[in-house]
């Protein structure tokens, strides 16, 4: 069937994710293993969700509501948009691909960020574009060199905010500047995914800037701070016409019900996840303070994981840190060979990662 397949599908470079906790288990024999590698909230959604989640399992045997209703008036409300501003999807994974097939035609161009989340590249090379990477400088975006490979056959352009891997982020007077005199049919996928970790006062207010930008799509999840990466939602804010766009190829069913439900209860336990903020805040600076001690340089990250130079080969200590029974992230995917990315844990789970690279280094 190979050759029946869409040409575009064996360009990409398939993506491999965090290796799960039972696989190392099994593989390597080991009793007690943690994992840092995927961005996760190691204390779990809050208890309401996981109460919400009990109670909508009783009713599993019926269709989600294909709209998220719920979920999407109280969203609108906490985002002070209109609801039909919002598009649902199955982790905000899915709206990146929405959007590739929605806007994208064979032959048009698509700028990202080299290293950047790897699903742009994914996405916009099996909708037939030619990806155009613009590197970054000293570990952030590029936004003149960007701007500057705006071609008449661009179609979108990915910037995460924070981004992936990086930790980094831009602020709200270099993102203006970068949209002055841009095309206004160019679609800017603002990738929020990090959104709820940022503390910075500059950081980008993408909703405002949609009253003047039409063409931004801003994009969040439920998968990082709220805890929810096993049930798969996140959400675009966009305009109403560009929103309606990505509903029209939208899957009727894409984000189940215990999803929707975890989701919305999440948004009503804000006391739970302001205390995880400061925790993870704190245990931030823990590690910080650990890979100082060890002398490994790292990129300061306003976001749940830290991106740290190896100096070496990063493959030697990934493989060594999981035969302690620590999963970390390899960054050669990225073209990082030095670099190892790690989730922000517990403070025993950071302790054990700092103890384990200690005798390893």
């Amino acid at each position: 069937m190979r050759r029946f397949a869409q040409k575009t599908i064996f360009k990409v470079q398939l993506y491999v994710p965090g290796r799960p906790i039972e696989e190392v288990k099994r593989e390597l024999g080991l009793k007690d293993v943690i994992k840092l590698a995927s961005n996760e909230n190691p204390w779990g959604p809050s208890p309401k969700a996981v109460a919400a989640i009990m109670k909508e399992a009783r009713q599993v045997n019926r269709y989600p509501d294909g709209d998220c209703f719920y979920l999407r008036q109280a969203l609108a409300k906490r985002l002070q948009v209109s609801p039909r501003q919002l598009v649902f999807g199955n982790g905000s994974d899915e709206i990146i691909v929405l959007a590739a097939r929605t806007f994208i035609r064979p032959g048009d161009e698509v700028i990202i960020a080299k290293p950047s989340f790897l699903i742009y590249d994914i996405a916009a090379t099996i909708a037939g574009a030619r990806v155009k990477a613009v590197p970054l400088k000293n570990f952030r975006y590029d936004l003149e060199g960007m701007k500057k490979a705006v071609s008449k056959k661009t179609r979108i352009i990915f910037l995460g905010n924070p981004d992936n891997p990086s930790g980094q982020y831009f602020t709200q007077k270099q993102v203006e500047r970068f949209l002055d005199g841009l095309r206004r049919d160019i679609l800017i996928f603002i990738d929020e995914a990090y959104h709820e970790y940022v503390q910075a006062p500059d950081y980008v207010d993408a909703i405002g800037l949609l009253k003047r930008h039409k063409n931004i799509l801003a994009t969040r999840t439920f998968s990082k701070m709220y805890g929810l990466a096993g049930l798969r939602v996140g959400y675009g804010i966009g305009d109403e016409e560009t929103v309606d766009c990505l509903n029209r190829v939208r899957e009727p069913f894409n984000v189940n019900s215990l999803a929707q439900a975890a989701a919305l209860a999440c948004l009503n336990d804000r006391p739970y996840y302001q205390k995880l903020a400061v925790e993870i805040e704190r245990q931030r600076k823990a590690i910080y303070a650990g890979l100082g001690k060890l002398g490994v340089k790292y990129i300061e990250s306003c976001t749940n994981f830290v991106l740290m130079d190896m100096r070496q080969d990063a493959s030697r200590i990934v493989r060594a840190l999981l035969a302690k029974g620590v999963i970390v992230r390899d960054m050669r995917a990225w073209g990082l060979e030095r670099f190892i990315r790690v989730t922000i844990g517990t403070a025993v789970e950071n302790e054990r990662f700092l103890n384990a690279l200690k005798e390893i280094l």
